[in-house]
């Protein structure tokens, strides 16, 4: 028999109590013994002849752990439906002392409710919809990054300056200690790509063929390695080689390596034109996104559930560790801190309460149509969309992603009807962060 005296322990979490009979737990594990003694088989016995209090004392307590576990969480489950709460996570179940009630086990479960989601007045809000048109400008300088991407490098008997690809030596320490890849020989790197720090880079251009050089580095704060973020590293650098890009000229030939079939270059440019207004397009609609977000999250009240706020810790815990082994970093050695992901993670746990209580309050549900278009429009960054569709379609995974953008695209277009719209003209570089 229940004790259903419900307890608020704080916002979100709550506690009851349960009781359990002796005797109904007694019976079932006497009942799950005998069911497993008919299969049941140990050295001396026939299968199915083993003898029942055998059975009993080798398997006896875990049985008694499986009923008790069984009869807890359906005890749990019949309290919630009559309590009419929806619960976040697992529940927590603590044995009580007796109260004099031999017959009775008696446990209190503590577990955490979906919070109340109150949205917020959208009145007296203003998003900024970012306006502009592919000048031919856009198209010149997109032209340019195409070639230096195509780049070939050519050894070259000079000093290293930004642009040059240059293979290098180098040796790292902290008051003169050695930390995990902390040198390599013969690593090539672009001056001015940002892949290695700025201030490394700028310490080795200039430098000439074959000259040494000792200088400091400062490592960000929130540099992904503990062992060096935030601290001075003091590197050896020799420089080995030089080399010059060169790019391809902008010619038929160009025009063909970028898909034009007959070279026409005017065709190229039309072609480079319209993936450069499908581009701008979706930052547009990026944009716009991000505000709206925002803007939700700044205008509801929403309580953060523990359990969700926990799952999602680990979740971006895991992809940050998984980022860096790509990058060839040794992860078992390091200990992302959970504080690093905790306001992010908050973040993302209160938006996808919001936006579920939009949905389910405006019905705001995608239509198969909409996550069809979004399929679409995504495959044809692709040579062969139609191949891409229909690997979409044959996965689970990847139509849920769609339809988690559809139904994001639905509470923008909701929200954006409440709120005020106002133009803003904007640059090519100031859109896409290019500075």
């Amino acid at each position: 028999m229940m004790q259903l005296n419900l307890e608020t322990i704080s916002p979100l979490e709550r506690r009851f109590n349960i009781s359990v009979s002796q005797e109904t737990v007694k019976i079932e594990v006497e009942n799950r013994l005998k069911k497993f003694a008919r299969t049941a088989k140990a050295k001396g016995f026939r299968s199915g002849k083993v003898p029942l209090n055998f059975i009993t004392k080798q398997h006896g307590l875990q049985v008694h752990q499986e009923v008790m576990n069984d009869v807890l969480r359906k005890s749990f489950g019949e309290a919630i439906l009559e309590l009419k709460l929806r619960v976040v996570g697992h529940p927590y179940f603590e044995a009580k002392e007796s109260t004099g009630d031999a017959s009775q086990f008696e446990f209190s479960v503590t577990f955490e409710t979906y919070p109340d989601v109150i949205l917020g007045d959208l009145s007296a809000v203003s998003i900024e919809q970012p306006v502009m048109q592919i000048s031919p400008i856009d198209v010149e300088r997109t032209i340019n990054i195409l070639r230096k991407q195509r780049a070939q490098y050519e050894t070259a008997e000079k000093s290293a300056a930004e642009g040059d690809e240059v293979s290098i030596n180098y040796h790292g320490t902290i008051n003169g200690e050695e930390f995990d890849g902390c040198k390599a020989d013969n690593s090539l790197i672009i001056l001015g790509d940002g892949r290695f720090l700025v201030d490394f880079e700028k310490s080795v251009i200039g430098m000439n063929i074959g000259e040494d050089k000792i200088f400091e580095t400062t490592f960000p704060a929130d540099y992904p390695s503990q062992t060096i973020a935030g601290r001075v590293v003091t590197f050896k650098v020799k420089l080995n080689e030089v080399r010059v890009p060169k790019f391809p000229v902008l010619d038929s030939e160009f025009a063909k390596l970028l898909g034009v079939i007959d070279g026409d270059l005017e065709k190229m440019r039309d072609a480079v034109k319209v993936n450069l207004e499908r581009e701008v397009s979706r930052r547009v609609k990026s944009k716009i996104k991000e505000q709206v977000m925002q803007v939700l999250l700044n205008t509801s009240t929403v309580d953060t559930p523990k359990a969700l706020l926990t799952l999602e810790i680990e979740r971006l815990t895991q992809i940050a560790h998984s980022d860096l082994k790509k990058r060839g970093t040794k992860v078992k050695d390091i200990s992302l801190p959970k504080d690093l992901f905790q306001e992010r993670a908050q973040h993302r746990v209160n938006l996808g309460l919001i936006l579920s209580e939009l949905v389910k309050t405006y019905n705001l549900n995608a239509t198969s149509e909409q996550v069809r278009e979004i399929v679409k429009d995504f495959a044809q960054n692709y040579e062969k969309p139609d191949e891409v569709v229909k690997l979409y379609y044959s996965s689970q995974d990847r139509l849920n992603e769609a339809e988690s953008t559809a139904l994001e695209n639905n509470v923008v277009a909701w929200v954006l009807t409440k709120v005020a719209v106002v133009n803003k003209v904007v640059t090519y570089e100031e859109l896409m962060g290019i500075y």
